[in-house]
């Protein structure tokens, strides 16, 4: 079929949009609610409008271009004066529309509303609405992910990535008119489905959704001189930071943050993946004593996102999770316990500052559980993009500065397998090379194990561990639909895995709820992040968690060994069932992971 947009004959397949083949052959049309990385076209802010000719028809019509199929003879002009203007009057009654204090906005110098109001032309604002927002209640909740009203546009995307990208369906439209918006199903965190996985402030393209701003907790911190701050970054940071900058998307800016973080006045640099090999000790002891009582499956425990899903939506799972805290809170504990011992801190005075990719180590903090007499082990956490916040108030540009190296000699060292612990499958490859020496006495010949290094959101695969387990059944799992799916056949009996590995967010953490944003775009760069983190553990000295010679010394002189009781008692937790009063319209798919060839 051909149609005729701007004076072009071009080919088209049924059903594709207008914006498909303006797209596909170069030519631009602006968008703003429109998403195709998740699928997303509800023709709501129509910035999209384009005119069209359609034969028979002897008037032009204005149509969205984004959910608009085109039809054979069409005349599409892009340009027309008329859907210029009406773009632009689209675009000026939805500024009208919006809270323009873009100065406080968490999105302020990336916000796609602004990028199309540019696009089009938008030259002034002559409708100003009732500034209603100024009588929104203001927000004292503790939530890891706030939303404006004030600053949403209803472009439903937020509502598309949690019900079709993560089957977690939390959020629903609400209201009408000025006053139409979001809101959690069930009316509030804890009654809603909601996970903190954070995906939804990923995709909004304006600051109505974002992560609850902590920088000036950190600024307060530093500016006492009565607390010790302790900073740790995790995996996936030192990937995913450097485009923030001017730097190549993937670029290593692990010294760079050292660096940084040592300008803003640090008293402590930690590294959370010294965390990680910790883990891997602790939770390949568990696996191990699990696999030969015959209690199986075991479903790893580093992705908070993952322990509020199976808390809220699969109660049933949760005898089957490992009880080895998260990278994160082991640190905190850590930090708190065995690093204020022998430097000679008090725990009281001690501020655990972590840097993640993740809103839902926000709500992990918070826990009880992971705490000691009301006193959270890990303090703050800063997503990604509040670490960039905070380098930007201290004047710190991180492109400047020159590479800086750990100095704590207790708790910055670590493996290649803690590094890998920032993308999916990287949790059970540190796993199994370090089950594989336990039983064995030996290392893994082939340390890159390459078939649980694919991208699909579910694989599996049969890893040979030798001695008495020999080959054990595994599976991986990124993003919560295929999460959903892969727990309901585990509790039916369809799906039969000794070790599984689950991370919330689609690409693993380098993708996390708390990255960076891109416009108009979803996770882009996630394979770029996953190839350095895997060049980080190629280039390390030393690929074994339990060769890192740090945590070697943490057992000899305050732990004792994996799985002792003074390591259960510091290191492990509990869950419990948290019934919500909202349900959710999602069905899992129906498909058993199958395991892939290879040994």
């Amino acid at each position: 079929m051909f149609a005729r947009i701007n004076d072009q004959d071009l080919e088209f397949e049924a059903n594709e949009t207008i914006l498909d083949v303006t797209r596909r052959n170069g030519i631009h049309v602006p968008t703003l609610c429109e998403l195709a990385d998740i699928d997303h076209a509800p023709g709501t802010c129509r910035a999209c409008i384009v005119e069209v000719r359609r034969p028979g028809h002897a008037e032009p019509e204005y149509m969205t271009a984004c959910d608009t199929p085109l039809g054979e003879g069409w005349q599409v002009m892009t340009r027309s004066p008329k859907a210029q203007e009406m773009r632009r009057l689209q675009l000026e009654m939805t500024m009208a529309d919006h809270h323009q204090d873009c100065s406080t906005c968490p999105r302020n110098g990336n916000c796609e509303l602004l990028s199309v109001a540019n696009a089009v032309g938008l030259k002034q604002i002559r409708f100003h609405y009732q500034e209603g927002w100024k009588d929104l209640p203001p927000d004292t909740g503790a939530q890891p992910v706030v939303y404006d009203r004030s600053r949403c546009i209803r472009c439903q995307r937020c509502v598309a990535v949690c019900r079709k990208v993560q089957s977690v369906d939390a959020l629903e439209m609400t209201g009408w008119g000025r006053t139409a918006g979001v809101r959690l199903k069930g009316g509030n965190v804890d009654a809603s489905p909601c996970v903190a996985c954070g995906q939804c402030v990923m995709v909004c393209p304006t600051g109505a959704l974002a992560e609850r701003d902590q920088t000036q907790n950190v600024l307060d911190c530093l500016a006492d001189p009565g607390i010790i701050t302790v900073f740790q970054m995790a995996p996936a940071i030192r990937v995913g930071f450097g485009e923030e900058f001017g730097l190549p998307p993937g670029t290593n800016v692990e010294g760079q943050i050292v660096a940084a973080l040592r300008t803003l006045g640090a008293d402590v640099i930690l590294d959370t993946n010294f965390g990680a090999d910790v883990v891997i000790m602790e939770e390949g002891t568990e696996l191990l004593g699990k696999l030969s009582e015959k209690k199986r499956p075991v479903f790893t425990s580093c992705c908070p996102a993952w322990i509020n899903f199976a808390e809220k939506h699969y109660p049933g799972i949760l005898p089957y999770l490992s009880s080895t805290r998260s990278p994160q809170a082991v640190v905190g504990k850590i930090a708190k316990t065995y690093l204020a011992e022998k430097r000679g801190f008090d725990p009281a005075r001690m501020r655990v500052i972590s840097i993640m990719p993740c809103t839902a180590k926000k709500e992990e903090a918070a826990r009880p559980a992971l705490g000691e007499n009301g006193r959270p082990d890990v303090d703050i956490v800063l997503t990604i993009r509040e670490f960039a916040r905070l380098l930007r108030r201290e004047g710190i540009d991180l492109k400047s500065l020159e590479p800086s190296a750990y100095d704590d000699p207790l708790m910055s060292e670590y493996s290649g397998a803690g590094a890998i612990f920032g993308t999916t499958g990287g949790v059970m490859e540190a796993a199994v090379r370090t089950m594989f020496y336990v039983i064995n006495g030996k290392e893994l010949e082939h340390i890159e194990v390459s078939q649980l290094r694919g991208f699909e959101n579910v694989r599996s695969a049969h890893v040979n561990l030798g001695g008495e387990l020999g080959e054990i059944k595994v599976a991986m799992c990124h993003g919560l639909k295929g999460t959903r799916a892969l727990v309901e056949a585990v509790l039916s009996g369809e799906a039969d895995f000794d070790f599984i590995e689950i991370m919330a967010c689609p690409g693993g953490c380098v993708d996390g709820g708390g990255t960076l944003r891109s416009k108009k775009a979803y996770i882009p760069y996630a394979l770029k992040r996953r190839e350095t983190i895997f060049n980080i553990d190629r280039k390390a000295k030393i690929r074994q968690s339990h060769n890192n010679a740090q945590v070697k010394k943490l057992y000899a002189d305050f732990l004792g060994a994996p799985h002792s009781e003074k390591a259960h008692h510091l290191l492990h937790t509990h869950y419990s069932p948290r019934p919500r009063g909202a349900e959710t319209s999602v069905q899992a798919e129906r498909r058993k992971p199958r395991a892939q060839d290879g040994k």
